[in-house]
């Protein structure tokens, strides 16, 4: 016997993590279910290009980097003299990652791009395989693109009579910059609603805009110098309580013009040209500041610390009204429906990486079997019925998503008469948006909560080496992405939030019932008895529960909308490219939420023994000799 030492004895093989384009087999089923054969052929190249990019090593060092040297204020906001000066320094990897996404169009995408109504399934399949190697800068950009859309809106519909011809300039040349791919020109955008008053809940919002025009007599005051863009009329000061993106270089926030009328929206610019600044090296004319706005403190995290987080005093900030005084909820919603969808697909980039890398570890991590024997984690019978659990719950919530995502798509731009349709169910025109108002609700408020013990049990399939910071090895820091999962199921809507928004959405006593009818409609696509049953159970209790009644029921009653969808979805999953393993995984979920399997495919199957769950967690076919020669 030889007694081991720090350099010689076992030594662990380092898992080798492969490209989730092709590695993660729940994600290639959801791009073949989602889109049509030729939509799919045609992107596969740059996505899959993508899918080995970010799992360089340059990208990893550019996380460490982020993670290591993360945001301050220089001087803790103050000058060598004492003169409040807020200046927010971020780091060099931030700034790289931030960049590498602009390029490749990570929101611009869906503007630049036209896939029809899958255009944002397409955009959403690659922020799904970059959300795990981009240290949270896809939050900036989730705001950025619900900046893009509202502005849009504004531009390019009907609203746009209502805008004066200066209105129209800077919302086009904001529009312009969100949606641009040269990273020295893309715009990242805020979204300023918390208040110490509350976060979701916006009605006791503090922040007061006034409406104060510069006189007509001297030429109004520059956002930019260089493109000549003026200031707004508006005059807006109060606290900003959570202001993600500090960094940004404009925000839509929420204040109250008068005390009768609802908040109202926003847009203005992060900073204003000050031509009496003077540099310390003399020179002036061309300075900018802060267009009113001092950061009192940066906000510590347990997770998404790479992201700048602030505290924000606001006085006298110059900004522009959008649509109308006193409906800002409606404006913002147009964000929030964008914003949510961005932060439940960030949460199943970090469950997808994080089952990508338990499954790589198990394929190199002998562990004994008694009397001697050892045999590799990907063929221990218990670790591969864990895995096969897991997965099978990662693949009924990218469902889930995904068909919310397809909501979207069809919601901003309809599906072509000559366009071939794919065998997911597609709403009629008239239920997509009451359709896509529970979704935006239910599907975050599932999905984002569901992940978090799973992204652990990930951490924990790596025994004691997943609970590490993993720094040395970032591929393998599945730490750091379960830090900040946990956010998701908080920002944007808080779990109980969100169920409540969909119950209010269900009782609302103008769109209720047609949101409704939608579920209604989709369930019933399934012809499923058991699953029709349910629902009608459940509509029962919402067509006559009074919402203040329902309210204590309203996260039980979401969730189990939210599995009865998914179960529609996986029967839809499984006749539409069938096989052995998504067969088993339906019919497992549907055992596991307790509906009726006898209509379900894949009955006998559910029960298979380690071959199965390796098919299912590897895929069929997959090569495990790596891990049976150990």
């Amino acid at each position: 016997m030889e007694p081991s030492s720090s350099n010689t004895g076992f030594i662990q093989q380092q898992p080798v993590i492969n490209n989730q384009f092709y590695d993660d087999v729940s994600y290639q089923r959801v791009a073949r279910l989602f889109l049509p054969s030729d939509i799919l052929d045609k992107i596969t190249p740059d996505a899959a290009q993508i899918g080995q990019e970010i799992l360089s090593q340059q990208v990893f060092d550019w996380v460490t980097d982020a993670e290591h040297n993360q945001p301050y204020l220089r001087g803790n906001g103050r000058d060598s003299f004492g003169k409040p000066k807020s200046e927010l320094v971020v780091g060099e990897g931030w700034r790289k990652l931030q960049g590498y996404g602009f390029k490749k169009g990570v929101v611009a995408l869906n503007y630049d791009t036209d896939h029809g109504p899958y255009t944002r399934l397409v955009q959403f399949l690659r922020c799904h395989l970059w959300e795990a190697s981009c240290a949270n800068t896809l939050c900036p950009a989730a705001m950025q693109d619900g900046a893009a859309r509202l502005l849009q809106r504004h531009l390019f519909s009907s609203a746009a009579k209502k805008l004066s011809p200066i209105e129209r300039e800077v919302f086009q040349n904001a529009y312009s910059h969100l949606t641009s791919r040269d990273p020295t020109k893309t715009w990242t955008s805020g979204q300023w609603m918390t208040e110490r008053t509350g976060g979701s809940d916006v009605s006791q919002t503090e922040t007061v805009a006034t409406y104060d025009p510069f006189p007509s007599s001297a030429p109004v005051p520059l956002a930019s110098q260089s493109e000549s863009i003026p200031l707004g009329p508006w005059s807006i000061s109060g606290f900003k309580w959570f202001s993600s993106a500090t960094d940004s270089h404009m925000t839509i926030l929420l204040a109250r013009t008068h005390p009768s009328k609802g908040v109202s929206a926003f847009f203005a610019p992060m900073r204003r040209h000050n031509p009496s600044l003077v540099s310390h090296t003399g020179e002036s004319g061309n300075g900018t500041e802060l267009n009113g706005i001092t950061i009192q403190r940066l906000k510590h995290k347990f997770g998404t610390q790479s992201l700048p987080t602030a505290e924000l005093e606001l006085k006298g900030m110059r900004g522009w009204l959008i649509g109308e005084e006193g409906k800002g909820i409606q404006e913002i919603s147009t964000i929030l429906n964008i914003t949510r969808v961005h932060t439940t697909v960030s949460s199943m980039g970090y469950l997808g990486r994080s089952l990508g890398i338990a499954r790589s570890f198990a394929l190199v991590r002998p562990v004994g079997m008694g009397k001697g024997k050892r045999i590799a984690l990907s063929s221990h019978p218990l670790h591969m019925r864990t895995l096969a659990n897991m997965t099978t719950d990662y693949h009924g919530m990218m469902l889930l998503t995904f068909y919310t995502i397809h909501a979207l798509g069809l919601d901003e731009r309809s599906l072509p008469s000559n366009q071939a349709a794919t065998k997911v169910p597609t709403p009629p025109k008239e239920l997509v948006q009451p359709l896509l108002r529970v979704l935006s609700s239910l599907h975050k408020s599932y999905v984002c909560k569901i992940t978090v013990p799973l992204v652990y049990g990930c951490m924990e399939a790596l025994g004691g080496v997943g609970y590490m910071q993993n720094v040395e090895s970032e591929h393998l820091n599945i730490s750091r992405l379960f830090r900040d999962c946990c956010v998701g199921a908080i920002w944007e809507g808080t779990t109980d939030v969100l169920a409540s928004d969909t119950l209010r959405a269900l009782k609302h006593p103008l769109s209720g019932k047609q949101s409704v009818q939608a579920l209604d409609w989709l369930i019933l696509s399934s012809k499923n008895a058991g699953l029709v049953e349910e629902w009608q159970v459940l509509k029962n209790k919402i067509d006559t529960g009074k919402q203040e009644e329902l309210l204590p029921e309203a996260r039980g009653l979401v969730f189990r909308i939210a599995e009865i969808i998914i179960s529609v979805l996986y029967l839809v999953d499984a006749e539409a490219d069938p096989g052995v393993e998504i067969e088993a995984m339906c019919a497992r979920f549907m055992e596991k939420k307790g509906f009726s399997v006898c209509e379900a495919p894949g009955k006998r199957a559910r029960e298979g023994g380690l071959k199965l769950d390796q098919a299912i967690v590897y895929g069929a076919g997959k090569d495990l000799a790596q891990g049976a020669k150990l």
